[in-house]
């Protein structure tokens, strides 16, 4: 038999990506997300903060989120429908910094702890890792939300809820340093962590999942673009049903007025703990006061998982080839 007929050697398998690779790359992705999804968050906040424990629904100041849209542009221009958009850049970096480069090598480290093959998707090992490096991107991003949340939320010309102004994030981040300490820094923090870390626990694996099928039955291939876009819509409706309760409560959380006790703290005026503010926005407003925003909300979870997941995996793809371009030459 001719040597030409030989098999060629096995392309070498990829090399994995780093935790500090995949935390860069997914901050990346999810800054471009952002710069498209921001609009719909200031409309989502502004609406979830409108009527808050008021029985009788409050002043409506904004009928729905395309009223949001149409008074914040004529009042506040394309600055207020950009509100917070910088401490939501940086909120982005460490966020789904986190959220894309620690959920591998959580998941791999759970696997590797009952006795899985690293590489093998388990539904319980998933979750877990999903929200656990969810919950360290709320901690790390905590104060930048917070501020984010509070700009997004004022309005010089229809304010709702508490306003705080700051003129940048720097400015904002000081003011509450000097004004509350570190505390002031980490309030809302235990609700951040239970937002995250219920989007986070069913983000990443019904994407991974949604995918795994697509390629499995032949639907579509691994590396096309609608393969990334329907996992990227299943897993950010996933997200939104899991995440709408805390979110509102997150929001009202970092956005409510607080007082100085005696012994020198700070404390929330209207919610002690996430709890408080579940119950009490349930008692006064009912459960609906809980998906206040919800469709807000969706249009801005919608686009924003979609192209945060569809541009982590081009990015990743895209700096792995270029990576490994002298592999591919030395093969």
């Amino acid at each position: 038999m001719s040597s030409s007929t030989a098999a060629s050697p096995a392309k070498p398998s990829p090399k994995p990506l780093s935790t500090t690779e995949g935390f860069i790359l997914g901050g990346i992705a999810a800054c471009v997300a952002v710069t498209f999804s921001n609009p719909a968050e200031v409309a989502k906040t502004r609406l979830q903060l409108q009527g808050e424990l008021a029985k009788d629904g409050g002043v409506k100041v904004y009928k729905n989120v395309f009223d949001v849209f149409a008074k914040t542009w004529r009042n506040e221009g394309v600055k207020g429908i950009q509100r917070g958009l910088g401490p939501a850049y940086c909120y982005q970096i460490l966020l789904n910094g986190s959220r894309l480069g620690f959920y591998e090598p959580f998941r791999h480290a759970l696997n590797r702890t009952v006795g899985l093959d690293p590489s093998t998707q388990m539904p319980v090992t998933s979750v877990i890792a999903g929200a656990a490096s969810g919950a360290v991107g709320a901690v790390l991003g905590n104060p930048l939300f917070m501020v984010k949340a509070r700009m997004q939320a004022y309005s010089p010309a229809l304010p709702v809820g508490a306003q705080h102004y700051y003129r940048n994030s720097f400015h904002a981040l000081s003011t509450i340093y000097k004004s509350q300490g570190w505390r002031g820094l980490v309030r809302g923090v235990d609700a951040a962590i239970l937002r995250t870390a219920m989007g986070s626990s069913v983000q990443l694996p019904t994407y991974n999942w949604t995918k795994k099928q697509l390629v499995k039955h032949g639907i579509s291939s691994p590396d096309s673009i609608w393969t990334y876009l329907a996992s990227s819509s299943v897993s950010g409706i996933c997200v939104l049903i899991m995440m709408q309760p805390a979110d509102t409560t997150l929001t009202r959380m970092y956005n409510q007025p607080t007082k100085l006790l005696p012994d020198g703290r700070h404390v929330g005026v209207l919610y002690k703990n996430p709890i408080d503010c579940l119950w009490k926005t349930f008692k006064t407003e009912g459960v609906f006061g809980w998906y206040k925003g919800s469709t807000a909300h969706f249009l801005r979870i919608a686009p924003h998982t979609i192209i945060t997941l569809t541009a982590n995996d081009v990015i990743i793809n895209l700096y792995r080839r270029f990576r490994d371009r002298n592999l591919d030459t030395d093969s």
